[in-house]
């Protein structure tokens, strides 16, 4: 898979091998020069850098005080993370970027921001005190793998609106949500009021709604009727707070491996949860078009950008009367735009936002540069024709990694789970490889394997084997998440054939009892839990 970045005279410049090499060489070549020569980072965000394109794909977990964020990694993860405590008072303080390792461990703020090969060197402009709230976490987790994930502190409620964090919240969370790829909005079924600061975090995330998913979560916790009131209730706070016509698209369920409380709703929060997971598990795949489109946006703005700050610079008088000229411009930054629309036919939706543009120039100095023309004639190359030429580059990528790039372990089965998936009780999973030896050491189910029988035979075994279909309404039974309960067949149905006998199912059983007391599941069947007649 071979690409070509030409110059404007038609001359190859370099050879490229995928679409992430290609936006790192436009990006250096002809976005950044701009950057550096109109001071585009006093204004907006920092120059990128090679982590910013290498990096996997990052999901960021936003929502109020308990709603859930950890308990909704815990569960994706299926294992708790370093540092990781739920309670039902704000238990998260820090910033928590949950990444893949080899070795367990957490490395602190100061030094992530110092790292080349992380996403965050450009973390420390927010001080000390973010960074004493900031930490990475080290897992070695399937799941992580293919992704990462950020934790943050619980969006302050009402009562707590006055409180100071010691750094600029909004402004971190904007930071987030330009360089990650899905940000997963968490709302509590029992908290829907919208605070001062939730309201302010809501802001600093406009600009980005195409990554933007809303989880009304612990919903199994109301009726149905309830939950269609709070479902109403949540769609018309959020209305106002983001201020657009289209509707958002919110995903009902109860995000955690406890059973739920009520089940009247079970087949729709499953529906759900499996359309959120497949978003999620598609990141990877969607990975390079998510760059471009974040390369296009940050070229249109610094486009728009470079326009306003030649502008400026006509206006300026040399000597005299500059400061009483530099507080007219702010205050007919208004008009500047519009001028700079209709001369140069920009869009308005590529420039930044007034009142914030306004506010970091009463800062500024006004030592501006006139417009270069060599240099915005790259720029414009890079968005009328660089950028087209890299899509055929973009779809070859994509199909020839549509099946290895899809996230992968944790309760990403896909559409495979045993007898839990809708409409086909007796899909089974196929073998994961050859299994470990195993010793002829007891087998811990054995204890309670006389209680388990009683219920096998109860349930009418033919030829001394449960269907899926049998046992799928007394593992249900239980109010476990069907996302759980799969990961439970796939484990107890051990020789694969999509049937349980009276060791296996004494096996389910037995990881049921284990999954209520709350404990995890383990990734793959240990020695000692592996019946004695499949060893």
């Amino acid at each position: 898979m071979v690409g070509w970045i030409w110059n404007r005279g038609g001359k190859c410049l370099k050879e490229v091998h995928t679409v992430t090499e290609a936006l790192k060489t436009l990006y250096r070549q002809k976005l950044l020069p701009l950057e550096k020569y109109y001071d585009f980072s006093d204004f907006h965000s920092s120059s990128l850098e090679d982590a910013d394109f290498d990096n996997k794909p990052m999901i960021l977990v936003v929502g109020q005080c308990s709603t859930g964020k950890t308990t909704f990694i815990r569960y994706l993860l299926e294992q708790e993370y370093p540092g990781s405590r739920i309670g039902p008072e704000p238990t998260t303080d820090s910033f928590t970027a949950i990444m893949h390792g080899e070795i367990e461990g957490i490395i602190h703020g100061n030094a992530l921001t110092v790292d080349p090969n992380k996403p965050f060197r450009k973390l420390s402009p927010f001080g000390t005190t973010f960074l004493n709230r900031f930490q990475c976490v080290h897992l070695p987790n399937r799941v992580l793998e293919s992704i990462s994930i950020i934790d943050t502190p619980g969006i302050l409620s009402v009562a707590k609106r006055k409180m100071s964090r010691g750094y600029d919240f909004p402004a971190v969370i904007r930071w987030f949500a330009e360089h990650v790829d899905r940000i997963i909005l968490l709302c509590d079924a029992h908290k829907l009021e919208i605070s001062d600061e939730f309201s302010h975090t809501i802001m600093a995330l406009r600009g980005n709604e195409d990554k933007l998913r809303v989880v009304l979560n612990k919903a199994d916790m109301v009726d149905s009727q309830e939950l269609m009131r709070v479902y109403g209730a949540l769609m018309w706070s959020l209305g106002k707070v983001f201020c657009t016509p289209e509707v958002l698209r919110v995903y009902i369920g109860s995000f955690w491996s406890s059973p739920m409380r009520m089940t009247d709703n079970r087949k729709l929060f499953e529906q759900e949860e499996e359309d959120l997971f497949a978003d999620i598990q598609n990141l990877p795949r969607n990975s390079a078009l998510r760059k471009l489109n974040d390369l296009v946006k940050r070229a249109r703005l610094v486009r728009a950008h470079t326009y306003i700050i030649s502008s400026l610079k006509e206006e300026m008088p040399l000597v005299f009367c500059r400061e009483k000229k530099k507080r007219d411009l702010i205050y007919d930054l208004p008009i500047i735009y519009s001028r700079i629309q209709q001369r140069s036919q920009i869009s308005p939706g590529d420039f930044p936002d007034c009142a914030k543009m306004q506010e970091r120039l009463m800062s500024h100095d006004f030592k501006f540069k006139a417009l270069k023309p060599k240099l915005l004639a790259g720029l414009d190359e890079l968005l009328n024709t660089d950028i087209a030429k890299l899509m055929p580059l973009l779809r070859q990528e994509e199909e020839e990694t549509a099946d290895r790039l899809l996230v992968q372990g944790g309760p990403f089965l896909g559409s495979q789970r045993g007898p839990f998936i809708v409409g086909n009780p007796f899909n089974h999973y196929g073998s994961n490889g050859e299994s470990d030896h195993v010793s002829d050491e007891e087998w811990v189910v054995s204890k309670d394997k006389p209680k388990y029988d009683e219920i096998f035979y109860n349930l009418s075994p033919h030829e001394g084997k449960l269907s899926g279909s049998k046992v799928k309404g007394w593992m249900m039974s239980t109010h476990l998440p069907s996302s759980v309960l799969g990961r439970i067949w796939k484990l107890a149905d051990v020789d694969r054939d999509g049937m349980l006998d009276d060791e296996e199912f004494a096996l389910a059983g037995h990881l049921i009892e284990v999954k209520l007391d709350g404990f995890g599941l383990p990734h793959e069947l240990p020695a000692q839990l592996v019946p004695p007649s499949k060893r």
